[in-house]
């Protein structure tokens, strides 16, 4: 598509791009599969989760949960995020309408009463770039300026429920997508002696793509605490364009010297879309003790991963 074009343009001189320049410094771009890699919600309702625990999981426990959280995403949806309106017009990335965005001022625009709908031209196409403008806004102050006091114990307190069921399978999830996005920095050296010297640092970017609709999946991504951890810009979906599109969308913005790609997920899409590029893939699995699941996977078995790849690396994210 063209707008793909404008975006691919965009981040490629902005962000991280600049991290590349200097060929000392890596980055490890990891590409993540949402559902049922960093959260549970299909497992949940269709009993698939608590039935790998051989009935020591309630399995109908686990199906309340999953409903409780599809509620929720509805609602956040359909209520604060124009997805009734916008349904039918899912984008692959929230910025994908960019070049219809005349930036005007949408502090008091009235979303309810613009006319937007068909026919898809550029009129039209300004307004839904409009709404994805407000989207990113609102994604980017969080929940807390969304829910009054009452919903933020709500959703705390169905958060901390889950991630009990689950093992902490949500938070162990967070925490590792948190180790991903440290930057390894050169100890106790100034800027000037980094550019001098012969030390390499390391940058590190979370990416998700998911074969759900866009809007449903910013909206679990502020749900399910992840919004400090991968920013909207970083959030593409694969409904309409297929995951192997995605990733090399993904690879154009970021392929620099010295950076390196690794996609994460549960499913065949994800795996053979890696595999095109010759990306590692770590696939997740839902069994009890396994090391790919979380709480298990750790930056020592993605290190492997990227070593087989890319071969052995200095990067303190590849210490075996």
């Amino acid at each position: 598509m063209e707008e793909s074009k404008n975006h691919l343009s965009e981040q490629s001189t902005k962000g991280f791009a600049k991290s590349t320049k200097d060929q000392k410094e890596k980055l490890n771009v990891y590409v993540w599969d949402m559902d049922e890699t960093i959260i549970l919600l299909k497992s949940l309702l269709d009993g698939t989760y608590a039935k790998a625990f051989g009935g020591s999981k309630d399995v109908k426990r686990g199906e309340e949960l999953g409903k409780m959280w599809e509620k929720e995403i509805l609602d956040l949806c359909d209520h604060f995020f124009f997805y009734e309106q916008i349904e039918n017009y899912n984008q692959p990335f929230l910025d994908a309408l960019n070049e219809y965005d005349d930036g005007r001022d949408l502090s008091n625009y009235d979303f309810d009463q613009d006319g937007f709908g068909p026919p898809c031209d550029d009129v039209n196409k300004r307004k839904l770039a409009f709404r994805q403008r407000a989207i990113t806004n609102k994604y980017r102050e969080g929940l807390r300026n969304i829910f009054d006091q009452q919903k933020m114990k709500h959703w705390e307190e169905l958060y901390e429920m889950t991630d009990v069921y689950t093992d902490r399978w949500f938070s162990s999830a967070r925490a590792f997508l948190e180790e991903c996005s440290i930057s390894d920095e050169p100890p106790h050296a100034s800027a000037d002696q980094t550019s001098n010297s012969n030390s390499t640092s390391s940058q590190h970017v979370n990416i998700l793509v998911t074969s759900g609709a866009l809007i449903p999946s910013l909206v679990k991504c502020l749900l399910f605490r992840l919004d400090h951890l991968i920013t909207p810009g970083n959030v593409y979906s694969s409904w309409e364009v297929e995951k192997v599109q995605c990733f090399k969308w993904i690879k154009e913005r970021f392929d620099k010297p010295n950076v390196r790609f690794c996609a994460i997920g549960n499913g065949w899409e994800e795996c053979e879309a890696a595999q095109s590029l010759k990306w590692p893939f770590v696939k997740i699995d839902l069994q009890p003790g396994s090391l790919h699941r979380f709480p298990g996977l750790s930056l020592k078995t993605i290190g492997f991963y990227f070593s087989v790849i890319y071969g052995n690396s200095d990067s303190s994210n590849d210490e075996e």
